[in-house]
């Protein structure tokens, strides 16, 4: 099948994320899947491999690029380190760090931003809250104003590298009810009253750790807050964009490297005297997961592509993050039932991304929260 994106410039970081990945993450991931955390030297020799600069600027430590070369090099860190938790835990910044790049004063790039791109700190976005899921807008988690300090009490929950972030990017309230009183603050490891409450225990992305957090009368300084007071909202919509576009091209990713196994089991399995592909069944599924395979990667492409060129395409946004993750679903599902019995096992690949692909259609938003995009911007 072929690749998300594929200029000469997208093969040549394919090429670049390929040896990192076989010789990195291939060789420990399963292991590391297991141990539920994977070193945190890692994100050092992803950042001196050029892995973690992708898509930011080179003034502040970045190597260039786009979203487009931001999900072609996760795509290929996936299908050859096979392992989905590793390569999303190793990538949090990348949906932590663009509201400072974007919105962010020359300082606070160079404070929070540099440091992570060299792989010497790492970053975590926290939005979700205990009862607030995908209602951003109705957030809890309070920041009141003291002269140059905000005090910040309230929790967060599901944060990705949340155990181990140097750098947590928090949305917070700190004006009235609705979108119009949040604002994002930087609070930062070993700031009193912020504590990680405990480390969550998921079905899937096991390498990838993910914490609920506590904030008890956190003093965060003035100077930590990223954009204007109470204008975070549009920040936070313009990023799930892009975080939305990343696990759609995850979810192709996984899917392709599923696919990827089914036929090679299928080839090697043999059953009443022949090969499973030798059976029009097989075949048949073989055929249908490629095809909604190639549909996804079609639609996330188009959608990635008009959001690398400035364009504000939210509905389309949601629908390629729909179709990927149904598609994901439906392929995972397929390929653990073309393994059998063997499918259901520890030991199998296509069981561990069967867990992983079950994230997709809750995080980034839910596959609901997708359909009411989708359906204010077709006015029904």
């Amino acid at each position: 099948m072929p690749y998300l994106f594929e200029t000469e410039e997208h093969v040549a970081l394919r090429a670049q994320a390929r040896r990192f990945a076989e010789r990195e993450i291939a060789p420990h991931g399963a292991t590391w899947e297991e141990d539920e955390e994977f070193p945190a030297a890692l994100y050092k020799a992803a950042a001196d491999a050029g892995m973690a600069g992708i898509g930011y600027p080179e003034a502040l430590g970045g190597t260039g690029g786009d979203l487009t070369h931001v999900l072609a090099s996760a795509e290929e860190m996936i299908l050859r380190g096979r392992s989905v938790g590793t390569v999303v835990g190793l990538g949090s910044h990348f949906i932590a760090l663009p509201m400072i790049v974007r919105f962010g004063t020359p300082e606070q790039q160079a404070r929070f931003v540099t440091p992570c791109l060299a792989g010497d700190k790492i970053a975590a976005l926290a939005v979700t809250e205990p009862g607030g899921g995908s209602d951003v807008a109705g957030l809890t988690t309070r920041a009141v104003r003291d002269g140059d300090h905000y005090v910040v009490d309230g929790a967060k929950t599901f944060i990705t590298s949340g155990c181990r972030a140097d750098v947590v990017v928090a949305a917070v309230r700190t004006g009235g009810p609705g979108h119009g009183g949040v604002s994002i603050l930087v609070i930062e490891k070993g700031t009193p009253g912020f504590a990680v409450s405990k480390k969550l225990k998921k079905t899937g992305w096991w390498a990838s750790d993910t914490a609920e957090l506590s904030f008890e009368g956190c003093r965060v300084p003035v100077a930590n807050r990223i954009g204007s007071e109470h204008g975070a909202f549009a920040m936070i919509m313009a990023n799930f964009a892009h975080e939305r576009l990343a696990l759609a091209g995850q979810c192709v990713a996984i899917a392709e490297l599923a696919y990827r196994e089914a036929i090679a089991y299928s080839r090697e399995r043999h059953a009443f005297g022949k090969a499973l592909t030798g059976f029009q069944v097989t075949r048949h599924k073989l055929a249908d997961m490629a095809s909604r395979l190639a549909a996804a990667r079609a639609l996330t492409g188009e959608c990635t592509i008009r959001v690398a060129r400035g364009e504000m395409v939210p509905a389309l946004c949601a629908m390629a993050k729909n179709v990927a993750t149904d598609m994901c679903s439906f392929v995972v599902d397929q390929a653990v039932q073309l393994h059998g019995g063997m499918g259901y096992m520890r030991e199998t690949l296509v069981e561990r991304l069967y867990r992983d692909a079950r994230l997709y259609p809750i995080g980034g938003g839910t596959r609901e929260i997708m359909n009411e995009i989708i359906s204010k911007a077709e006015g029904y």
